[in-house]
């Protein structure tokens, strides 16, 4: 649902890519809309965007146990989004838990031309005692992830959430923990092998989970959440060096109305955010959305407490051009089935729209689907009108993508959302989309399709 006092959303090609495009200068929170993403983890790399690295929460949910298909999300200016696509999945993970799922909050570090990502994963059914943090590595940010192993020695019973810090002078330490016992060490160059013996944070206070270490005017700072189950917050400590000893500061992102919080803090174009998540969307507190607040210090560099806001931040950069040139489907292309039905519809821009996807098992198809003419990473965005949050779940060339959310957009003729997902797609026009009903009404005007460079 947008944020009161937001302008409607509309996909836009911008170089040949797929943004959500916005011409107000704030964002929304959750910031993220189309699929449910938690325990984000923020970078800015070299080409200057800011990358969102989160778990993936999957619906329906089972707890926390399906979690997978890692996403990225990218930003030039923390308003417009786009979504880089999937890079990892459990079945990838060869020595991972036969039955998948498990896949909880990663982190990112780059270095010497690579991009590390590391994930906890269980190597076993038992899957509380026999985790382990995996790598996977890549030459760009947000694709051509391949699975390297994972780090000697790391992990053990509930020993989750990799968090690697990269200090100033080019050491990287890497954090990890859970219920109540959180570690950190070394890592060698190579950056997938512990650099001598791994030692506890001494000095925290209710530690639960969620490390995040970063570095400020020479001040150390550790973030983790407490051990207050559906009330949760998130607090510091500070120390001199970035292994400890630690000083606890207290409590600085107060619950955010989920079971569990989760974040990470970053520098981008002068300004310092807290990123998080809430359940703003799904009220369910295993399908969580990531959000983003400005976070301010005090002259003592004591961290103030985050106003937790709707409208999210300001943009820090231009909205971007739209180029109309991407690839629009309109609803009178579809092939309709079980119901569905395209009908003549003065308030979508297209003149019609596809309609009666409440219904159980109802579908639209777009056939002939072009994915450019190398195929590859593409972004699907649907122009949809709903006057209560709905879900539609994507396939696309037979294979299943899940829901994608399509929060309520004021009214069946109101056609201000857009949900979006970035997918594989096969070169030429050889692709089939659907989108399957029977999940709440809503009313589909057209999708673009957008290959990604």
């Amino acid at each position: 649902m947008l944020a009161a006092g937001l302008k409607p959303f509309a996909c836009a090609t911008v170089a040949g890519v797929v943004l959500a495009v916005t011409s107000a200068s704030y964002g929304a929170n959750p910031f993220i809309t189309s699929i449910y993403t938690a325990d984000p983890s923020a970078h800015v790399w070299a080409d200057g965007r800011l990358y969102v690295y989160p778990s993936h929460d999957m619906d329906p949910p089972r707890g926390c146990d399906l979690m997978d298909r890692y996403h990225v999300f990218s930003t030039d200016n923390m308003v417009n989004w786009r979504d880089e696509g999937e890079i990892l999945r459990a079945s990838q993970v060869s020595w991972g838990r036969p039955e998948g799922g498990f896949m909880w909050a990663p982190d990112c570090a780059f270095k010497d031309g690579t991009y590390y990502f590391y994930f906890p994963h269980p190597s076993g059914s038992d899957w509380n005692k026999t985790w382990k943090v995996g790598v996977a590595t890549s030459s760009k940010p947000a694709s051509g992830f391949t699975p390297q192993g994972y780090i000697s020695g790391l992990g053990g019973f509930a020993m989750i959430d990799p968090a690697v810090f990269m200090d100033t002078d080019g050491q990287a330490y890497i954090y990890f923990g859970g219920g109540g016992h959180c570690q950190g060490g070394k890592l060698k160059p190579n950056m997938i092998e512990a650099d001598g013996a791994i030692q506890d944070m001494t000095g925290l206070v209710d530690f639960h989970e969620a490390t995040w270490v970063f570095k400020r005017n020479g001040i150390y700072y550790l973030t983790y959440a407490d051990n207050h189950p559906r009330e949760n917050c998130m607090r510091y400590a500070t120390g001199s060096s970035p292994l400890g000893p630690w000083t606890h500061r207290g409590v600085y992102l107060e619950p955010t109305g989920c079971d569990t919080t989760h974040g990470c803090v970053v520098e981008y174009k002068g300004q310092w955010y807290q990123f998080y998540h809430n359940q703003a969307i799904s009220g369910h507190g295993n399908l969580r959305s990531m959000c983003v607040d400005k976070l301010n210090f005090n002259d003592d560099g004591t961290i103030q407490t985050v106003v937790q806001t709707k409208e999210g931040v300001p943009a820090v950069g231009p909205a971007p051009t739209p180029d109309l040139n991407d690839v629009k489907y309109g609803a009178e292309r579809g092939v309709f089935g079980n119901g569905a039905k395209l009908e003549d519809d003065p308030a979508a821009p297209g003149g019609k729209s596809a309609r009666e996807l409440h219904l159980a098992d109802s579908y639209v198809e777009f056939k002939e689907v072009s994915g450019g003419s190398n195929g590859g990473r593409a972004t699907i965005c649907i122009h949809y009108a709903t006057a209560a949050n709905a879900k539609l779940k994507l396939f696309v060339n037979g294979i299943d993508y899940s829901f994608l959310n399509t929060p309520a957009t004021g009214g069946w003729d109101e056609y201000k959302g857009q949900a979006f997902l970035t997918v594989p797609l096969g070169a030429g026009s050889t692709n089939t989309i659907r989108l399957a009903g029977g999940y709440g009404g809503v009313n589909v005007d057209y999708l673009t399709v957008t290959p990604l460079p």
